[in-house]
């Protein structure tokens, strides 16, 4: 993959999936509703300089990022386990139709020719499939988790957080943006950021609480992906 232009651009492969429900934030309520909102309002005003945002794909037909990226100009895809499992009959079994989806979005990304992955909301667990070809060609994947480095991963983290913390084990919560690896939301942090836990506030509350400090932390998150792109192609071109 050629990276001369890393100094000046880091093209943004965007993964979205962003699922709204009652206990979630609605858009009437807040102007940036979620994290791809969050990324692509930051770049289009130039607090993530030297960025574009090349797509936006989702699994879900009626995510609000695929709506938010239409109204920004940006390409959209929406890319669905249901759908790619009726366009493509002849796999055998679900771990064969997975691998078959993972490899197709793989595909899907490398043809964009990215210079950084971003899941903000990504619900699905990215196999190697999907990992691997990416790596292959030196592009980095970037995955927005609800919890602190070695807590809670996986899914639900908000509602096992808040479980734990009404038992007495925790009395703080967060979120990270890491790299991602073939083991669960176990990459290297690129940003954590810590939120104490209201002893009188719901689940619901908290999670409101949460997807606000997500949305600085993707955008601090991209920053420091981009960032370690410049310095790495630096490096790479230094005289030795």
């Amino acid at each position: 993959m050629d990276v001369s232009n890393y100094g000046q651009i880091a093209k943004l492969f965007s993964i979205w999936d962003i699922l709204i429900t009652e206990d979630v934030l609605t858009v009437a309520r807040y102007q940036q509703a979620d994290a791809a909102g969050a990324v692509i309002d930051a770049v289009r005003s130039g607090v993530i300089e030297d960025a574009k945002i090349v797509r936006v794909v989702s699994n879900r037909l009626k995510a609000f990022g695929l709506q938010r990226a239409r109204e920004a100009g940006i390409p959209t895809t929406y890319h669905n386990l249901k759908k790619f499992s009726e366009q493509h009959p002849a796999y055998g079994n679900d771990a064969q139709l997975r691998e078959g989806y993972d490899k197709a979005l793989a595909h899907l990304i490398l043809d964009d020719q990215p210079n950084l992955i971003v899941c903000a909301g990504w619900m699905h667990i990215l196999s190697r499939e999907f990992l691997d070809p990416l790596q292959k060609v030196g592009i980095p994947t970037i995955n927005l988790h609800p919890a602190l480095p070695g807590a809670f991963s996986g899914v639900n983290a908000i509602e096992r957080a808040y479980q734990a913390f009404q038992e007495g084990s925790i009395t703080k919560t967060g979120v990270m943006v890491h790299y991602v690896i073939r083991e669960i939301d176990a990459g290297k942090p690129l940003v954590t950021k810590e939120l104490d836990i209201d002893k009188d506030e719901t689940c619901a509350q908290l999670e409101e609480r949460m997807h606000s400090l997500e949305w600085l932390a993707i955008v601090e998150g991209i920053q420091r992906a981009i960032k370690d792109l410049q310095n790495a192609t630096l490096k790479s071109t230094s005289p030795t």
